[in-house]
């Protein structure tokens, strides 16, 4: 090959190498994409696939549905009529007092209406009263009922329960210890989507329904049935004794992981974290759990015996019985078509004794004969005895951990230390996952600063490019229950309102602004939030309370407006409505909407401040003494009605 020739192909190579890199930059990297799941039964992915309700799937399964409407699953959520409630309404069983907020319940029936009064009284005079409707109740009686009511589509949880192991009217589980929130606890869509079928949930809301169910139905564990119902009546029969009907799925055909999906979707209570782009409703039999979200429990030394009522698959998962066997579900045990109360023993049994009869390679009980004589040889009784639950009070329940002599080993050990937060559906969650369980565990039940902390840990162990846009909002939620509001706003400088689609984070960004005096700043955020989810009348508040910080009072009517239009028992909309009327000088107005918020809440703060400023402006110097005084017996560190009251004392 001459010089010449080697050159010009070196100088070709040349070209190339520079050539090469400009071409690469400019065509457009493969995006890496998650493979998509896959089933062979065609109602989990089908997007086609919609609900057809259990009176569809009862005119061929007649003989099931009339087993299955009378377990806990098929009883569990109804119209609150006598026939459904299992409450003891005689006198000596149905009053409740708060005696941390100095309330009264009463149940009762009021011809065909379930009603809940609540009274307060000094000595032997009434001093307040507020009565409530009961349109649903919640449980099948088989430990409680609780109770919830619908204002406008909004469902809110009554803040008494009937628990039926101890015959017994009490505060609902969470309302204890002056934790009550009255009537203003929100049944928001995680709630609803387990103690009933999936709702027709009104999008943009928290807990705001067009249609609820009437209990758990068919469709929660076999998916959809639009698709099975269309072959059947096009003719399409499968035999179902030679293969599977892959239109609709059946549980018992799954692989066993995906078996104990479908029960641990409601029966694995924990700290549920859902996947971003995902809700409660888009979990569907037949998918892994973990497709949608993870659930994290706490864990502690010392803390086997403490269980959650319905984590029944976190403790079946701690048992031997299922790490070892490889083959264990839910339905190894129960029949979710049959009622426990119509299930013979024999069956829990059979199941104990399919892996311990002692036949060759079995491991058989070595108790001795005569204690297992006086158990009836009930191999439940010992190994999964009745235990109390941490979070619901007045009910014992049977332990799903299996252990070999749980009374010996566990039952004496004290808590000593927080383990962590295990995640009992997906192995590997992720970092960020974990963080948020630790944040949502922070939040709901444990705010101790240890917690915040470990979150920060896992976010900052997760940080990559391809995470850090994503990681924005749980810094921003970690710094915000920090109360370092300079650190959020820091965040929020290189975000814009109209880019966030996270009405939470809107919600945190603006009130950071706000609690630093930026309230200018805040309220693009707060609308922000509004507009993610209009019927979020908590959100729409806070919007409405920043236009009154920044005096723009019509838009901020108007706000407060449509919230009790939506709902005319929203506390702090008509607090603030009066305080509005006031400014504007309309005195009856004002007083209307101060009225019916104390008449709501006796007890509400910033409300006895409006209606003290109302009464001295009204020179009626007495009353406002009056709701000053009240104010500070209930709220004595509020400094603002201490000044009001001494500078009224000096007139």
């Amino acid at each position: 090959m001459s010089s010449r020739v080697l050159r010009n192909i070196m100088l070709c190579m040349a070209l190339l190498i520079v050539t090469l890199p400009s071409f690469f930059c400019n065509t457009p990297a493969p995006v890496a994409t998650e493979p998509q799941p896959t089933s062979l039964w065609r109602n989990v992915y089908d997007t086609s696939a919609h609900y057809v309700g259990m009176q569809t799937c009862r005119g061929c399964h007649e003989e099931v549905y009339k087993t299955f409407i009378q377990t806990g699953m098929g009883q569990s959520f109804g119209q609150a009529t006598r026939e459904k409630s299992a409450a003891d309404f005689s006198p000596a069983h149905s009053l409740v007092y708060d005696s941390a907020l100095d309330y009264y319940y009463k149940p009762f029936w009021k011809g065909d209406t379930f009603c809940v009064l609540e009274y307060r009284l000094e000595g032997t005079d009434t001093v307040h009263q507020l009565l409530h409707h009961v349109d649903y109740v919640v449980g099948s009686g088989q430990h409680t009922n609780s109770h919830m009511y619908n204002v406008n589509g909004y469902v809110y949880q009554l803040p008494i329960t009937f628990y039926t192991q101890k015959h017994q009217w009490d505060l609902a589980p969470g309302f204890e210890k002056g934790a009550s929130n009255r009537f203003q606890r929100m049944i928001q869509l995680e709630c609803m989507s387990c103690h009933n079928g999936y709702p027709d949930f009104v999008a943009g809301s928290e807990n705001k329904y067009n249609v609820v169910k009437g209990g758990i139905d068919c469709e929660r564990c076999h998916g959809a049935g639009s698709l099975h119902v269309a072959e059947k009546q096009l003719g399409k029969i499968i035999d179902t004794s030679k293969g599977p009907d892959y239109s609709i799925v059946n549980p018992r055909r799954l692989p066993i992981d995906l078996q104990n999906n479908v029960c641990q979707r409601c029966h694995l209570q924990g700290i549920a974290v859902l996947n971003d782009g995902k809700t409660f409703l888009d979990y569907h039999p037949g998918m892994k759990l973990s497709e949608v979200m993870n659930v994290f429990m706490p864990e502690y030394e010392g803390a086997q015996d403490k269980m959650i009522m319905a984590s029944h698959v976190e403790r079946m998962k701690k048992s031997r019985c299922f790490v070892e066997s490889g083959k264990m579900s839910c339905i190894t045990c129960h029949n979710p078509h049959v009622s426990v109360k119509f299930t013979p023993r024999s069956q829990y049994l059979n199941a104990c004794q399919s892996c311990h009869s002692g036949a060759k390679g079995q491991v058989a009980c070595t108790e001795k004969e005569s204690v297992r004589a006086a158990k009836n040889n009930d191999c439940v009784t010992c190994h999964m005895p009745h235990n109390g639950s941490i979070d619901i009070p007045h009910v014992a329940v049977t332990d799903h951990f299996i252990r070999k002599k749980p009374a010996d080993d566990t039952l004496k050990k004290k808590i000593t230390a927080f383990l962590g937060m295990k995640c009992f559906n997906n192995d590997n969650p992720g970092a960020i996952n974990t963080a948020r369980g630790f944040l949502e565990f922070f939040e709901r039940y444990a705010p101790s600063p240890g917690l915040l902390d470990s979150a920060l840990v896992y976010l900052n162990s997760s940080k990559t490019e391809e995470t850090t846009v994503r990681q924005n909002r749980d810094y921003i939620r970690v710094y915000f229950l920090k109360n370092d509001f300079a650190r959020v706003t820091e965040y929020a400088r290189a975000l814009k309102p109209a880019d966030m689609k996270d009405a939470w984070t809107c919600y945190r960004i603006a009130d950071a602004y706000s609690k630093t005096g930026a309230n200018e700043k805040a309220l693009p955020w707060f609308k922000r939030a509004t507009e993610i989810l209009p019927f979020s009348l908590d959100f729409q508040n806070k919007y409405g309370t920043c236009l009154v910080a920044l005096q723009q009072y019509p838009e901020a009517l108007k706000t407060f407006q449509f919230i009790v239009g939506e709902n005319p028992g929203h506390i702090s909309a008509n607090t603030n409505l009066g305080f509005i009327y006031m400014q504007d000088g309309n005195n009856t107005m004002a007083y209307n909407y101060l009225t019916r918020a104390r008449d709501l809440d006796p007890d509400y703060e910033q409300n006895l401040i409006n209606l003290a400023v109302w009464y001295h402006n009204n020179n009626r110097l007495p009353d406002a003494e009056r709701a000053l005084l009240h104010l500070l017996e209930k709220h004595p560190a509020n400094q603002q009605a201490r000044s009001m009251l001494m500078d009224l004392q000096k007139r």
